[in-house]
């Protein structure tokens, strides 16, 4: 599972046994996701996965891009993101006090956010994709994630591990 999660709230997660009670059983995840401190972006499947991440402000809000709206899905609900400045993210085995390298980091507003994951299609764009199926430069990302500022007022925000509901079957 790929996770956005905030450095400043992993502090006591330094190493195998502390990450495990802060993050080895769904519940636990739930309680950072209810706390802002973490966001999945969960689609219950193994892979190596590209992610867009775009920060925006009251006044000028993240918003997905032409292309981007061509290609999505499915967006999630708001989840709550309370950030110290900084979002980072990687898979969740890597949340701890200690950032490994090649984890993506993003500067952020900081305090409450609302994020929403969008996930692309980014293969059914014509010409994205080499001879093999690998993404060719500047294919769209699988996901992006749009951070903003929560806006004053009651906002229910999702806490499901799963950052997308399942399609009606």
């Amino acid at each position: 599972m790929l996770v956005l999660w905030d450095p400043q709230r992993f502090q006591a997660v330094v190493d195998d046994g502390t990450w495990e009670e802060e993050l080895l059983e769904d519940e636990d995840i739930v309680g950072h996701i209810k706390a802002g401190s973490l966001v999945p972006l969960n689609i219950g499947a193994d892979g190596a996965f590209g992610v867009l991440v775009r920060a925006g402000t009251a006044a000028t809000p993240a918003m997905l891009t032409g292309r981007e709206t061509a290609h999505q899905l499915v967006a999630s609900q708001p989840y709550l993101f309370v950030s110290s400045d900084r979002a980072l993210v990687s898979g969740i085995e890597h949340v701890s006090a200690d950032v490994p390298d090649g984890v993506l980091e993003h500067r952020v507003p900081a305090g409450p956010c609302t994020v929403v994951v969008h996930l692309i299609d980014w293969q059914a764009e014509a010409d994205s994709q080499d001879k093999n199926g690998q993404p060719l430069p500047g294919a769209l990302p699988d996901f992006v994630v749009l951070i903003n500022p929560a806006q004053p007022g009651p906002e229910t925000f999702r806490t499901a591990v799963n950052t997308f509901d399942a399609p009606d079957s």
